[in-house]
């Protein structure tokens, strides 16, 4: 029996209309649920990095990884391993803070290193980044004081050391065209 997993895929793809959505819908054709997405421009204006996070079987997760590298513009497709990347979260949190509960929420504000973007009376909003891990632990001890709103980004993830796939998957496209 095969078990179901995470798998994070980083894929580089040229920074055109349409291509997150044809990207998407290979995923959606397939049946995956996509559980994170972030997308965004790299160090190379017209090269845009996609960080992908889906829960699927190794067999199934090859031959989507297949399928994405035949669209004409994808670039690169890399699945980062956790202990080889830094990967990153952000959220941000709107949590009740009267006068009474307001240095309690800070107090956890400044244990998991967050920063307080926003004060109102009856209010404070919270930024904070980091891995899934921190950020659900610190979203488990704000939902005492009330959680008003929160927004939660997709992963980043970029890999450990000095090796850069996008340098390398750039050097590949210069000598094919």
């Amino acid at each position: 029996m095969t078990t179901m997993s995470k798998h994070t895929l980083s894929v580089l793809v040229e920074n055109k209309p349409g291509v997150l959505a044809r990207i998407a819908a290979l995923f959606s054709r397939r049946g995956f649920n996509i559980d994170s997405l972030a997308v965004g421009p790299t160090e190379h204006p017209d090269i845009s990095r996609m960080t992908i996070v889906v829960n699927v079987e190794e067999l199934p997760l090859e031959q989507v990884t297949k399928q994405l590298n035949k669209l004409v513009n994808v670039i690169k497709i890399v699945e980062l391993d956790q202990s080889q990347a830094v990967q990153r979260e952000l959220v941000l949190v709107k949590v009740r803070a009267d006068a009474e509960s307001r240095s309690q929420v800070t107090e956890i504000v400044r244990l998991f290193r967050a920063k307080t973007v926003d004060v109102s009376p009856d209010a404070v909003t919270i930024e904070a980044t980091g891995s899934s891990d921190k950020l659900e632990a610190m979203l488990r001890m704000l939902e005492p004081y009330g959680i008003k709103e929160l927004v939660q980004s997709g992963l980043v993830a970029i890999g450990r050391g000095a090796r850069s796939i996008t340098d390398r998957s750039l050097r590949a496209l210069d000598r094919s065209a």
